[in-house]
């Protein structure tokens, strides 16, 4: 980042915002809380062009917020470093703030969903039980991830889990109506979720823990 785009204050809050106040910094930040993902699925961005997303990533790998790493097939995959995980609390807060306002008249969806993982995630960590344990695949328009919560602590990726206990079926519109207000819980869990799998009972607390999560964010 060139100087004259630096904030130079003596505060704290200012030298975060010199990593990560450009648009779309803290949106690839949010996708990749989904777990390692290729340039072309971060380029699925609405809006991003090419030359700006490798000058993003560039950043944040200058700045030790993000690694590259070889994958299968001779690809590059991009991942959080350990200090990029810690702005997990920093967007999930953005969620819960941005959820008091409505959205604007013309939005599009997000080229891929892995958007909701770090909110689930934070969510789900807040209201957990500390003995909690689960395998659960949650299927969102089609697009699978993988929740596991082990001891208590939460996990999820984009992605099927290779042994999921059970599953859930809902739409991206309708967890988005709950979060921001706009449909009552219980005709969420009623009309726009579908439970299965082997283990019913784990798909059953995993609602649960989602209901309580999702409560958690509007109050």
């Amino acid at each position: 980042m060139s100087g004259t785009r630096r904030y130079r204050l003596l505060c704290p809050i200012a030298r975060a915002l010199d990593r990560v106040g450009d648009r779309w910094t803290l949106i690839i930040l949010r996708d990749l809380h989904a777990g390692p993902a290729r340039f072309s699925e971060l380029q699925t961005l609405p809006g991003i062009a090419s030359n700006l997303l490798t000058d993003r990533l560039r950043r944040l790998e200058r700045d030790g917020l993000i690694t590259r790493r070889g994958a299968e097939y001779g690809t590059t995959v991009y991942q959080l470093t350990d200090l990029g995980e810690r702005t997990g609390a920093i967007l999930f807060e953005l969620a819960t703030f941005g959820s008091h306002f409505p959205a604007d008249a013309a939005v599009s969806k997000p080229g891929n969903l892995r958007t909701i993982a770090v909110t689930l995630r934070m969510a789900c960590q807040r209201v957990v039980e500390p003995d909690m344990s689960l395998c659960v695949a949650l299927i969102v328009d089609g697009e699978p991830f993988s929740v596991a919560v082990d001891d208590g602590i939460v996990d999820v990726k984009a992605g099927a889990p290779r042994a999921p206990e059970a599953a859930m079926e809902t739409s991206y519109e309708a967890m988005i109506a709950v979060i921001d207000g706009e449909m009552r819980m219980d005709d969420f869990t009623a009309h726009h979720v579908e439970l299965s799998g082997p283990d019913y009972g784990k798909a059953e607390a995993f609602a649960g823990l989602l209901g309580r999560a999702i409560n958690a964010m509007l109050t």
